[in-house]
């Protein structure tokens, strides 16, 4: 893993792309934008619903039976988590709401019984279609130990639905088995499609002479040559939960590699990453190491 670091050290540096059949710097740093600002929408979403459902465990027991659901969403303002009553017309029962410093603990609580606001209504309506999309179609793959999570965004004007796999086991985090449904302005599916081929279990647990500072997945073609939206989600949600400084995504063209202390990553040739790494043998070929 210390290769990583002064690769991406290395690359910033001296990097250019030659092989005709890469993407432009310009274009890979576009990609990576995109790729990023997705990614982070998706980890608030996740994120506000994790710490959301704490409060909401504690702090409003008498409440629980009569909950149907929950959603989370920016409102530009603030991180607001619902949970709303079961039925066909559903009230929000607990409003949660935290500020954008990501502190668990500075929250409000509002158990006033209100009417779902517009934002509220478009995301319960798209996250309904897609609960009832993955009972129905055998395009999801469901798992021993795991449970489908349909995370509902709607950014500026596209509206979708992301499906992740959370784990019931500790010490592993789960990438791939992932969804993407998207939705028109009138909140019916467009279209939809599997991320990840395949499911990706990783262990994290340590031992006393063993701590893991960086791990690896790899990407199918169908997958696609760069990290994923859903894959940065799982990475911030996790990584500090773990002794993980990098994540790195392997693809056939690209590399992707995440720092998990500053939560960037940098998309890296494979033509330039084997250089690198065959320099890096070379200088510790020289130094007798």
């Amino acid at each position: 893993m210390k290769k990583i670091i002064v690769f991406l050290t290395l690359f910033v540096l001296t990097s250019h792309l030659r092989a005709q059949n890469y993407l432009s710097r310009e274009r890979l740093d576009f990609i990576t934008d995109s790729i990023m600002k997705e990614g982070k929408a998706l980890y608030k979403s996740e994120w506000t619903s994790w710490y959301g459902t704490d409060v909401f465990l504690e702090k409003c027991k008498p409440m629980q039976p009569q909950s149907g659901g929950y959603l989370s969403y920016d409102n530009g303002k603030n991180l607001v988590n619902i949970f709303f009553t079961k039925g066909q017309d559903p009230k929000v029962m607990a409003t949660i709401t935290f500020d954008y410093g990501f502190n668990k603990a500075a929250y409000k609580l509002d158990t006033t019984l209100r009417k779902l606001n517009k934002q509220e209504n478009d995301l319960y309506t798209i996250r309904q279609t897609a609960i009832a999309d993955l009972n129905k179609d055998t395009l999801y793959k469901k798992y021993n130990n795991t449970e489908l999570n349909p995370v509902p965004l709607i950014i500026g004007k596209t509206r979708k639905v992301y499906v992740l796999t959370g784990t019931q086991l500790s010490n592993v985090v789960i990438f791939g088995n992932d969804y993407l449904i998207n939705f028109d302005d009138n909140n019916q599916i467009i279209n939809k499609k599997v991320l990840h081929k395949n499911i990706i279990p990783i262990n994290t647990a340590n031992t006393p002479t063993n701590k893991s500072i960086g791990a690896v997945h790899s990407h199918l073609p169908q997958t696609g040559d760069f990290i994923t939206a859903t894959d940065i989600c799982t990475l911030m949600l996790y990584e500090k939960l773990t002794t993980w400084q990098t994540h790195t995504v392997v693809s056939k063209n690209y590399i992707s590699a995440w720092d998990c202390q500053k939560d960037q990553f940098a998309i890296l040739t494979m033509d330039a990453w084997k250089r690198i790494n065959a320099n890096q043998d070379s200088l510790k070929k020289a130094r007798g190491n």
